[in-house]
């Protein structure tokens, strides 16, 4: 779905705001075009996946050089074993040795490592595996629920490494490993022959990690702009994979980046900017569309935005905002918000009644709705009832109560019976009661029995056989006789 500019009257005009950049960095593209990934390509993608969006990415090229180094260092070292089996548990004992000191749940990025030495399975994963490719090894990633670690391919088995530990080498057969792993990290090593709770992954997408990670720390801290380049960027240098990963384990990078744009959009709505959401979202869903879910967003927000100017009773508005994004709208969504609008626009009218043709007018407006189904018979009925019992009073007070009888009346015969209407006739019915008696007691009082009598008896065809007309007129008859 390609969204039109949505368009605001002025005073509802979103703040001026900095959106996240929505391209991704030229390097990430660079990286998915890259294709066969060596070893120096994983720690040359690891270190921008880490410093990307920080003030970190000045010392890369210092990092990379401190690992090409560290690599000669590690081949050169004359105990390095021959064996495939061996060289893997002696490089994880390396760079246990080199570089992890303390274990962070959290901190996932290698440049952090290489500063301050505290890792947790995804840095430590990944700095495994840049090396052991180095040292001539096949190497994966391997992931779970919530961990991450290494396997070695030797050619004649696989073995796990849970790169956390400095004795994770083969960790399903070592004593001392499952004494001290949970401990270490919390976290529970998943064997190998438990395979459908854990997911093998390539060595670039373990690397996505670290980015993935990082999105989720920064939603946690409700930081969700600056998640949004890093989803980008994720998404971005994955495009390309041969063999995409399909596993409830690891998200998959362009429904995850979707993801990370309406979080972003929502934390701009639950902040009260809804002008604002709804201007990220014509331009997000330009460059990254995915019709069904913007378009749910689409009208959380323009909901929220015109249930805003209802309860600000800034109907006028309301309108004018809805019909100005209409084009961006479903037919039922628009439908929907037409309903929130129009129920807004009527009950002001109602309010606004004044006159029997003004009564009347709204009445239609009423029955147009209700008939193309913009609003429902209960609400309709609703709305109509206080238009008529309002102008019932305005007649009754204007013109008296047979007035109010007599345009209710009508209005009964009209939409059907109705309890509400029809005590408010009853109540009509007696005041008119009192106001003809009273109109006979004025007449009677001053000695005008003639008038009094022409009163009561109008007044019995009216009502016939009411008890106290009927007592009015033997009281005036009486009066005659004597005079």
């Amino acid at each position: 779905m390609i969204l039109a500019e949505l368009v605001f009257i002025p005073c509802l005009s979103a703040q001026t705001v900095q959106f996240p950049a929505l391209e991704p960095d030229p390097r990430a593209l660079e990286f998915a075009r890259r294709g066969d990934y060596s070893w120096r390509d994983i720690g040359e993608i690891a270190l921008w996946a880490s410093s990307i969006g920080t003030q970190g990415a000045s010392n890369e090229a210092a990092q990379a050089e401190l690992i090409r180094n560290t690599v000669a260092e590690l081949l050169a070292m004359p105990d390095l074993p021959m064996d495939a089996k061996g060289r893997g548990e002696f490089v994880l004992t390396f760079v246990h040795q080199r570089f992890l000191k303390g274990y962070v749940e959290n901190q996932t990025r290698l440049d952090e490592v290489f500063r301050t030495g505290r890792y947790n399975c995804v840095s430590s994963a990944v700095l495994y595996a840049v090396f052991a490719a180095a040292a001539g090894l096949d190497v994966s990633g391997v992931m779970t629920k919530d961990h991450a670690f290494i396997t070695v391919n030797t050619g004649a088995e696989s073995i796990d490494v849970e790169t956390t530990n400095p004795m994770g080498f083969d960790p399903g057969n070592r004593r001392e490993f499952h004494d001290g792993f949970g401990k270490l990290t919390g976290y529970a090593y998943v064997p190998a022959r438990n395979y459908r709770d854990r997911t093998s992954i390539s060595q670039l997408e373990l690397v996505s990690l670290i980015l993935t990670n990082r999105i989720s720390e920064l939603e946690r801290r409700n930081r969700f702009a600056e998640a949004v380049p890093l989803a980008i960027n994720r998404a971005a240098f994955l495009r390309d994979r041969r063999n995409p990963v399909s596993s409830p384990f690891f998200t998959d990078p362009q429904r995850d980046l979707i993801d990370r744009l309406l979080n972003y959009g929502s934390a701009l709505m639950k902040s009260g900017q809804e002008a604002t959401a709804l201007q990220w979202a014509a331009l997000a869903s330009n460059r990254y569309p995915d019709d069904d879910r913007w378009q749910e967003f689409i009208y959380a927000a323009l909901n929220n935005l015109l249930v805003k100017l209802v309860r600000a009773q800034r109907i006028a508005d309301a309108r004018n905002t809805l019909d100005a994004n209409t084009s961006i709208l479903s037919r039922d969504n628009f439908n929907r918000l037409e309903a929130l609008v129009l129920d807004a626009e009527l009950v002001q009218r109602s309010e606004a009644v004044r006159t029997a043709e003004e009564a009347q007018a709204v009445l239609l407006a009423l029955d147009t709705a209700r008939s193309r189904g913009a609003i429902n018979e209960g609400r309709a009925k609703e709305l109509r009832n206080f238009i008529i019992l309002k102008e019932g009073e305005r007649l009754s007070s204007a013109e008296g109560s047979l007035a109010a009888i007599r345009y209710t009346d009508a209005a009964i015969a009209r939409y059907g019976r109705d309890s509400q209407l029809e005590s408010a006739i009853r109540i009509y019915r007696n005041n008119r009661l009192a106001e003809l008696h009273n109109a006979f007691a004025d007449l009677y009082n001053n000695g005008d029995y003639d008038g009094a009598a022409r009163v009561i008896r109008a007044a019995l065809e009216e009502f016939p056989g009411n008890r106290n007309l009927t007592q009015d007129l033997n009281l005036v008859e009486r009066a005659l006789k004597s005079r």
